[in-house]
């Protein structure tokens, strides 16, 4: 029966293996199925680690124009006028969007869009409107999925408002002052001691210190004191020169799929907070990624690694924002603290790339290795849990290739994803080898829930919706606990473990 479950729930989703979708009664049949035999069958298999809908993909290609241009001097594809152009076009076109729908299909004029130009303003360049389309219809496609989904509790983006120090929030209490006056102290110091504040930061870095201490941690900023200022404006400098020399190349022939993919990409990363919505925004995300890929070409961008930016830049845009930063206007900032901004978490991604980057190699080697890693280290942690997926043929890569490929990000809200890091940047290997233990300690999370499903659909779809959207920095403290205490009994594991 379990067999027959299986089949039948794979054949319904042969794109998209572990998602169910609502609209899809069951169709029973006896065929078996057949396993993927080359890496080619194996990505297709997997590649709703990032949840593609195809209907935006047809949108984006009847969007997308490979005759753009940008020349190679450009510091900035958008300025604050050209913003609030591009939000008087966005509303009209939402409630277009968002009216009642016709039999009669989608109009064709609402994908097309004209030739883009760049015109010459003020010294600067400026995108045409079909530039604002584009991003239009991304903000479209978003409100229109909003609709369908729940509404959001009211938490702070960052963390919860205990870990925050903004107007209205409660004083501090003498332990979180403690703690604070300690970073201070060691931030500094002429030459911060790092092994000290790594240990501070292993359970977690307060809100007003955390951008410095990330750029600490990720090895961007040096710990001499003289010399951070100095670093800092040489690889800002440094970035903005790749973007001269590379970014008006993505429509080259040798890149535009590249190019096509980080576009297609850039409108679901997040899709539920509006920040990460604005053109603005957008567009310093498709710089990143485009220079990223085309430095790395071992890799080159591969879908996820647009996940991997937000948590930098949340960060470093919170040294200039304390309130309701789900909705503050990026383009209101001074275009040298977007620059900044920008270049800042485009080198600290690269620092975190630059010790997983086996994960985005062709084939992917290093998932699959961590994939198997956990099924391996979950047999002998749990072995009710183990046996159980094997009674209902759930296969690990099922579910934690999207874990291994996005570092639990589509797991947790965001806010957690940033506390989770403060320890990673503080662990040895954090996110090659300490994560792997978080995701066996995320598991054991919700053994009983786990136990409790008996059908493959069931289990997958658990595994594929964990209920988080509430965890705070509570939550994730004692995940992290408890991927120590897993780690600490564990040391004694093959080497495959420490991958």
């Amino acid at each position: 029966m379990a067999t027959d479950n299986r089949i039948n729930f794979w054949r319904r989703n042969a794109k998209v293996p572990g998602r169910y979708p609502k609209d899809t009664k069951p169709k029973f049949n006896n065929i078996k199925t057949k396993k993927a035999s080359s890496f080619h069958e194996f990505a297709r298999s997997t590649n709703d680690a990032w949840d593609i809908d195809d209907e935006e993909d047809e949108e984006f290609l009847g969007t997308f124009n490979p005759a753009v241009s940008i020349p190679p001097g450009l510091h900035t594809t958008s300025s604050v006028q050209n913003q609030q152009h591009q939000a008087g076009d966005t509303e009209s076109a939402v409630s277009h969007r968002l009216a009642p729908p016709t039999t009669e299909g989608p109009n064709l004029q609402d994908v097309q869009e004209e030739d883009t130009e760049y015109e010459q303003a003020n010294g600067k360049v400026v995108k045409s409107s079909s530039d604002a389309h584009l991003n239009t219809s991304s903000v479209r496609s978003t409100l229109q999925k909003q609709q369908s989904l729940p509404v959001r509790p009211i938490i702070p983006l960052v963390a919860r408002i205990s870990d925050q120090n903004a107007s209205g929030a409660p004083p501090m209490t003498v332990r979180e002052k403690s703690r604070l006056d300690k970073f201070r102290q060691l931030l500094a110091s002429p030459n911060t001691d790092l092994e000290e504040l790594r240990k501070h930061s292993w359970s977690g870095i307060p809100r007003e210190v955390r951008p410095i201490t990330w750029r600490l941690l990720s090895g961007y900023l040096p710990a001499n004191k003289e010399r951070r200022e100095l670093v800092l404006k040489r690889k800002r400098e440094e970035y903005f020169r790749f973007i001269e020399q590379y970014y008006h190349s993505r429509t080259d022939e040798h890149y535009k799929d590249t190019y096509r993919q980080i576009h297609i990409d850039i409108p679901r990363t997040n899709p539920l907070i509006p920040l990460f919505q604005q053109p603005a925004v957008q567009e310093i995300f498709e710089r990143i990624l485009f220079i990223w890929a085309i430095r790395h070409p071992a890799s080159g961008y591969v879908q996820g690694i647009n996940d991997l930016v937000t948590p930098f830049f949340v960060v470093f845009l919170s040294e200039f924002v304390t309130e309701d930063m789900e909705n503050f206007d990026v383009a209101a900032l001074p275009l040298e603290t977007q620059r900044n901004i920008e270049a800042d978490s485009f080198w600290c991604m690269s620092k975190l790339l630059d010790g997983i980057q086996d994960n985005y190699t062709f084939a992917q080697p290093g998932i699959q290795n961590k994939v198997k890693a956990l099924e391996e280290l979950v047999s002998r942690i749990d072995e009710d849990i183990h046996n159980h997926f094997k009674r209902y043929e759930v296969e690990y890569l099922q579910f934690a290739f999207r874990w291994m490929n996005n570092l639990l990000m589509r797991e947790l809200p965001l806010r957690c994803t940033i506390r989770l890091w403060d320890t990673y940047q503080a662990e040895a290997e954090g996110f090659s080898r300490f994560h792997l233990y978080v995701c066996a300690a995320f598991l054991i999370k919700w053994r009983k829930e786990i136990l409790s499903m008996v059908d493959f659909q069931g289990l997958l779809m658990l595994l594929q919706n964990l209920p988080t959207i509430h965890w705070g920095n509570e939550e994730v403290g004692l995940l992290l606990a408890e991927a120590y205490r897993l780690k600490y009994m564990f040391a004694d594991a093959p080497s495959h473990y420490k991958r």
